[in-house]
């Protein structure tokens, strides 16, 4: 402990300045670097707002020029430390506070430059709240501070000639502090002298935090423990370094005089200051004031934790804690961007009442079962006669290749289902009788099989199957002698066959003349009633014999159909039935209409400026430090993981050269759809939350790893009750056209892959957690972006409903039947993502997968029945989680107790 060398005070060791009188502790002739940061503190008795006469001052007259530029008014303050006038900028044309500094502070140049370096940090703090700092000057020798005049007084001034604050304004004023404080923080500027003397209320009633002249970078204080005793924390007068929480204490401080008009503590010395600080309790705020709300109370009491730990980590933490508080709405009065943090620490932290988790979880219930029952004739796999599985099929086309004299057994097979898109299209446009859907076995819905005498290694990187490395119909091509190809209908009968005949032939008497009866007798036809005529359509493989036959198919007689055959060595070695809807696809490539050019083009375009914007964007926002990256390298794992389950079980693997490239690329693949969904996050995320961050709260919070929190359960609640009404609403839709005595649309498509079984429905649940998320994300960067150029929150939702419900309601094929459904859909979207996020969005197409993933059926006895069970059960754990989790820990039957 010393003594001030000018009033004999005691000082604390550490500290340079004197709490009493604001004169060094130790002149500069003692230590060359005694005058640290605290040498540029200015004590302020009289109000800001009052002007001193010129013979109080520095000598500086009424009227007087400085640095051609400031025309000085009157003093307005004078401290141990320096004295501040007011003065008229004459180039701005607008009134500065000018604080002169002792001489003595510029006898060491490094003083200077650590002096700069703190105006420095001043000026990038921009707050209502705070006091802004301008520059720094010199007038004959003597420098000085230009700041922001603030015509007012200093909040000490004011407690002690009214006493303390009314209630409402009390809290006005400290929301208006830590905002004012924790824009300082945001910026790593520890103000360290915080106390009522350094508040001013303006004319306006607003609060202003002045006199950052103790203020450091957080990562300086370390270096420098100075302040004023009877507002320090007690880790700081232990000879501790300064932190956030330290300002935090002093703040509580402040708010405890704020409320009650009295100091928290009162001492004569710094022994007895830090014997306060650190062993005694302060007096509740409620002793003094009866009137305290308890909230205030709490919030000021936790801010005067003797450890540090546990006072709130932020100014805006303590503005959530007072009445009404919303860190949110406080970081964002504050002019800045909350943290993800302070994102996921916002919002509701009690569950739902019971009723109301209870009508949700109803909802689902009863929707799941009406979009079940309204499948019976909406969907396509309703509609076709789904008889065999997979398996079943997959006999039947051994069988066919047995009956025509292929029966050795293949080294590789696979198999799957597609939808007729071509038959489809064609019925949709040539048939408007109201049973066109009626009796669809052939075309609309196909069961294919290949087998190989070699293993099959896929080799396009992109076809038709769910993942890379996945064998289709196509893929690998049919190149291999003995490779084979048989498309069935649901039922069976056979659609088209494709066998590869032997490269190289041996000499052998004239080829017996082809049977082609297995062939009809197996695509369950009456060859009898099929006309023969000459061929046109070349077969897939060489043949030297080749027929054809023209006819109708019993199911359908207007519709004309062509048979196609050929055979080599009296074998057949191609068979296909061609309706009107068949393209010679190898004849010539598909030509796109201008429309579609368009179309495709407008789409390269919008990829490109994504895939470059949110480049630029992530770049621009890492570069700023407002990325979350935490959230999004944790996004990019769960890609990387969906996508890592989702090929092992998908794709076609075997023990081939061409399971390694497969594997690279499919490794690529994940790791890109990683990295993008990643940067897109990176890009869009701290816009959103700058904006929008109450549709982060729960997204973040789970990300954070919070899957039993409560706002977790009721977002994905909500999701899936609100996915449901979508998915009825589109599937309503359908049977208006009946019930106007019209055509009926053409049936919904899916599932087809799924009905393979186990690892199929894995590997697509999987891989639809990708395209779940990025459909949120560019759900809320398109809603972001008509609300960056439309200004208004409602008129951005509706420019979202119009252009989504357009955008998804073209190719449907009846606009006007399907433009009403989808702009109830968008509504939906958007509605989710303002009200509950994200997070509410994603569960959303989550759950529409589930519903579209699963051969759902209310008949038992259908072979896919077990398929539909399980999926019913996943949906119900779904919902069953988030009901639960949405509770919070509450009853799910209230407060009522089962006691027997």
């Amino acid at each position: 402990m010393s003594r001030c060398p000018s009033c004999a005070a005691e000082v604390l060791e550490a500290a340079r300045f004197c709490s009493s009188c604001g004169a060094p502790a130790s002149s500069p002739s003692q230590s060359p670097t005694a005058l640290p940061s605290a040498a540029r503190r200015l004590i302020s008795p009289r109000p800001v707002g009052h002007v001193s006469s010129p013979a109080e001052g520095r000598g500086f007259a009424p009227g007087a020029v400085l640095a051609e530029r400031f025309r000085i008014i009157g003093l307005l303050g004078r401290g141990g430390m320096g004295e501040v006038y007011r003065a008229d900028d004459l180039k701005l044309g607008q009134p500065v506070a000018l604080k002169f500094l002792p001489h003595a502070v510029f006898q060491d140049a490094a003083l200077i430059e650590r002096l700069h370096g703190e105006v420095r940090n001043a000026r990038q703090i921009s707050h209502p709240s705070v006091c802004r700092v301008y520059d720094i000057g010199e007038v004959g020798g003597d420098h000085f501070i230009t700041m922001e005049y603030v015509d007012g007084e200093d909040l000490a001034t004011l407690l002690s000639r009214i006493g303390r604050l009314p209630g409402a304004k009390a809290l006005e004023i400290a929301r208006q502090l830590c905002g004012g404080l924790a824009a300082a923080h945001d910026k790593g500027v520890l103000h360290r002298d915080l106390k009522p003397a350094n508040v001013m209320i303006d004319g306006h009633g607003h609060a202003r935090i002045t006199d950052f002249g103790l203020a450091l970078r957080t990562e300086e204080a370390a270096g420098d423990k100075s302040g004023t005793p009877a507002y320090m924390a007690p880790e700081q007068l232990e000879g501790k370094p300064a932190s956030v929480r330290s300002d935090i204490y002093a703040l509580g401080l402040v708010l405890y005089e704020l409320y009650t008009g009295k100091p928290a503590f009162e001492a004569a010395s710094l022994a007895e200051w830090r014997r306060k600080h650190s062993e005694t309790a302060p007096t509740a705020p409620s002793s003094h004031a009866a009137d305290v709300d308890p909230a205030v109370e709490r919030a000021i009491l936790r801010c005067l934790e003797k450890d540090p730990r546990k006072r709130p980590g932020s100014a805006l933490q303590v503005a959530a804690a007072l009445p009404g508080g919303d860190p949110l709405a406080a970081a964002l009065a504050a002019g800045e961007t909350p943290s993800p943090e302070m994102v996921a620490a916002a919002g509701e932290t009690e569950g739902l009442r019971p009723a109301i988790a209870w009508l949700c979880l109803l909802g689902i219930v009863l929707g799941v079962g009406a979009a079940v029952l309204m499948s019976g004739q909406s969907k396509l796999y309703r509609r076709v006669p789904l008889d065999k599985p997979p398996e079943a099929l997959a006999e039947r086309a051994k069988d066919v290749l047995r009956s025509v004299g292929y029966a050795e057994p293949p080294a590789d097979n696979a198999l799957g289902f597609y939808e007729g898109n071509d038959f489809l299209r064609y019925v949709n446009e040539h048939d408007t009788s109201k049973t066109r859907w009626d009796n669809m076995e052939y075309g609309p819905f196909v069961f294919w099989y290949r087998s190989s005498p070699r293993p099959m290694g896929a080799r396009y990187f992109i076809s038709d199957a769910p993942v890379v490395g996945g064998v289709w119909t196509d893929d690998p091509p049919l190149d291999v002698s003995g490779m084979t190809l048989v498309l069935l209908t649901p039922r069976g009968h056979l659609v088209q066959l494709v066998v590869v005949p032997a490269q190289v032939e041996q000499a052998a008497d004239a080829a017996p003349v082809p049977d082609w009866a297995p062939l009809f007798s197996a695509a369950g036809l009456d060859q009898s009633k099929w006309t023969p005529t000459p061929s046109t359509w070349t077969p897939p493989v060489y043949a030297d014999a080749r027929a054809a036959w023209t006819g109708t198919l019993p199911e359908r007689p207007g519709m004309p159909v062509r048979i196609e055959a050929a055979a080599y060595r009296g074998k057949p070695v191609s068979f296909q039935l061609i309706g009107p809807m068949s393209r010679p696809e190898r004849a010539q490539e598909y030509k796109p209409t201008a429309g579609e050019r368009t179309l495709q083009a407008a789409g390269i375009v919008l990829v490109l400026l994504l895939l470059t914007g949110s480049a630029v964007l992530a770049r621009r926002n890492l570069r700023l430090g407002r990325g979350d990256r935490r959230g999004a390298f944790r996004l990019a794992t769960v890609v990387f993981a969906a996508s890592a389950v989702a090929w092992p079980l998908a794709a076609h693997h075997v023990a081939d050269f061409y399971e390694f490239p497969l594997f690279i690329f499919a490794l690529i693949g994940a790791i890109a759809s990683s990295v993008f969904i990643g940067v897109l996050y990176v890009a869009l995320e701290p816009y959103v939350r700058r904006r929008w961050p109450a549709t982060l709260i729960s997204w973040s919070r789970l990300l954070a790893g919070g899957i039993r929190d409560p706002l977790v359960g009721r977002d994905v609640l909500f999701g899936c009750l609100l996915s449901i009404a979508g998915i009825c609403v589109v599937r309503f839709a359908w049977f208006v056209p009946l019930w106007l005595g019209q055509a009926p649309a053409q049936p919904y498509a899916g599932p087809t892959w799924q009905l393979l079984g186990a690892r199929a429905i894995i590997s697509i649940l999987s891989i639809s957690i990708i395209p779940a998320i990025l459909f949120a994300l560019a759900n809320l960067a398109l809603l972001f972006l008509f609300r960056t150029l439309l200004r208004r929150d409602w008129a951005a939702a509706l420019a979202f409903v119009l252009f989504f419900g357009l955008a998804s309601a073209q190719g449907t094929g009846n606009l006007a039947l399907f433009l009403v459904p989808r702009l109830i859909l968008a509504g939906l979207s958007v509605f989710l993502l303002i009200r509950f996020g994200v997070l509410a969005l994603v569960a959303a197409n989550v759950f529409d997968v589930f519903l579209g993933a699963f051969p759902l059926t209310t008949q038992m006895s259908s072979w896919y029945a077990e398929i539909s069970l399980a999926g019913m059960l996943l949906m119900a754990a779904i919902a069953l989680y988030a009901f639960y989790t949405s509770l919070g820990g509450r009853s799910p039957f209230g407060a009522a107790e089962l006691e027997e």
